[in-house]
């Protein structure tokens, strides 16, 4: 083999790589567009056990074409207490099965027409302005684009069979399974995609260039790999994610070790699925990948409580969850008592406040400190305010439908408007944190006196939220024009903070951006102030 053979080999193989990974990634994000928000709610609603955790799971990743998609969708909910480790557990293993759908996508090998189906994608993406047909666009693309990448790659990989020193590695491989395992791992650590090195192992078999026997311990081993992207995902993160990307690891390095424990039988049923079946080569991998995914769901399943249990003592520590599914509203009060009903979403509105406040001390801290985990924290916050909008304000629009007195029908105007208070609050303070990401993604320095001025502004205007809360739980006439009164002095505060930054900039001391940066913060910190006292505002109108 001369060199510009190896180096044709070299650059279709990495080529098609590059162009399979993108296909995989932008038919997924096509996929992700057209569900919207439904994969999220697919797994908050249907995981009520494990069991069904592992089909949510299945049916998320079969439609976002990444199991590590699905993990972090998990962790997510997990963080929110949307749903239990034990939960997570089942949807961790229902997205193995799942991403066992690509292998056997790739099985049918419809190579010939990958050219048209990007061109087909190309049209849909660029010649119509809908954007669920750009959408579908994006499917059409990515799919065509993952099984061009594949046929290169396969071109690349044809010398293998040629080669001794590979020919000799796929010897010692079915000699020493334990190697086999150890290449796939690397491999897919390296390649962060486990369809991926799947679907070089399916042209390789394809091309004859290693044997069922040696291909089988490197399957193992890529679904050893896939779990590295989850586990750099939870470095740094909350200990439910740590939990869950150690639950991702001991499930597959459990499922590595039992089959290659039976990996003699393991080959001979594969062998017999293949001769019966009449499986092409692509497809017997897809047929074992999937065979071995959905067995070790089946073998595992049981102990899904001791995994859990195992998980906690690996991963120690207190995991702060948010509760946020509703603790009030429950719609018997609806129809026996409007009422009690309308009392029941001022608790779950007071509870949403208690939410905001929580929120925007660890903005707060995040200003401060610039730690990931405050920011991360802060938006598990806003997710939840947003939630309890959506539930609180349809809670109340049935009650809007029953027969309720004069001072009931204030009340309910009250808090409907207070809901829409609360929820802003959590809009700006999101705005901060976005803008302190962007501080710090370019390097922008806010200097001394302008943070000691913001973290005033910060602390009254917590101080301000909380305290208008209180007087809506109370109804206390005098805390709101306490509130009132605080609100006026964040009105002063960001007029002198504000021409502080502007001498500030005319010194020299401070730069355009820092000084755009502080200002919108401030602006935003202004306006929580206005909500508050919108709060103060309405308990002064039920009197």
């Amino acid at each position: 083999m001369g060199d510009v053979s190896v180096q044709e080999m070299i650059f279709l193989f990495i080529g098609g790589l590059g162009i399979f990974l993108f296909g995989i990634k932008y038919m997924g994000d096509g996929l992700q567009k057209s569900a919207g928000d439904k994969l999220r709610e697919i797994l908050d609603r249907f995981t009520t056990n494990p069991f069904m955790g592992v089909l949510a799971g299945i049916v998320v990743t079969v439609l976002i074409q990444t199991s590590t998609g699905t993990t972090v969708l998990t962790i997510g909910l997990v963080n929110a207490g949307f749903m239990t480790l034990r939960q997570a557990i089942g949807v961790i293993m229902g997205a193995n099965i799942g991403t066992t759908v690509t292998a056997f996508i790739i099985g049918i090998d419809i190579s010939a027409y990958a050219l048209p189906i990007i061109a087909v994608g190309t049209l849909l993406l660029f010649f119509f302005k809908n954007n669920r047909i750009n959408y579908l666009g994006q499917v059409f693309f990515g799919f065509g684009a993952l099984f061009y990448g594949l046929e290169l790659m396969g071109e690349g990989m044809k010398p293998l069979r040629t080669l001794d020193t590979f020919q000799e590695l796929t010897v010692s491989m079915s000699e020493i399974p334990l190697l086999g395992v150890l290449v796939g791992t690397i491999f897919t650590v390296i390649v962060q995609s486990s369809s991926a090195t799947i679907g070089i192992l399916q042209s390789l078999h394809a091309e004859g260039a290693i044997e069922l026997a040696a291909a089988l311990p490197v399957l193992f081993g890529d679904n050893i790999g896939t779990t590295i992207t989850a586990v750099i995902a939870a470095i740094g993160a909350s200990v439910a994610a740590k939990r869950a990307a150690a639950t991702h690891v001991i499930f597959n390095l459990v499922g590595a070790i039992l089959f290659l424990i039976l990996l003699p039988p393991f080959t001979s049923l594969i062998s017999w699925m293949q001769e019966v079946l009449a499986l092409e080569p692509k497809m017997t991998i897809a047929f074992a990948h999937g065979t071995f995914n959905i067995t070790n769901t089946i073998i595992q399943f049981p102990f899904i409580a001791l995994l859990a249990v195992l998980v906690t003592k690996i991963v120690p520590g207190e995991d702060q969850v948010i509760d946020y599914k509703p603790k009030h509203l429950d719609p018997i009060f609806i129809a026996q008592s409007p009422s009690v009903a309308i009392n029941q979403a001022k608790q779950e509105t007071l509870r949403m406040g208690e939410l905001a406040v929580q929120g925007l001390q660890e903005t707060r801290d995040y200003v401060n400190t610039n730690s990931g985990k405050h920011s991360e924290m802060a938006y598990q916050f806003e997710h939840a305010i947003n939630d309890l909008d959506k539930k609180i304000t349809n809670y109340l629009v049935q009650i809007s439908s029953t027969s309720i007195t004069e001072a009931d029908s204030t009340l309910h105007s009250s808090i409907v408007n207070i809901v829409r208070d609360i929820e802003r609050i959590g809009d700006h303070f999101e705005n901060v944190l976005e803008l302190n990401e962007y501080k710090l993604t370019n390097k922008v320095i806010i200097t001394e006196d302008a943070m000691q001025d913001l973290n005033e502004m910060l602390d009254l205007t917590i101080s301000t939220v909380s305290q208008a809360l209180e007087a809506f739980e109370t109804m206390d006439v005098e805390l709101a024009d306490a509130v009132m009164a605080k609100e006026n002095a964040i009105d002063n505060m960001e007029k002198v903070y504000r021409k502080n930054h502007i001498l500030r900039l005319n010194k020299g001391i401070c730069n355009g951006t820092a000084g755009i940066v502080f200002v919108d913060m401030i602006s935003n910190l202004e306006r929580i102030g206005d909500h508050a006292s919108n709060v103060a505002q309405e308990v002064k109108n039920n009197h």
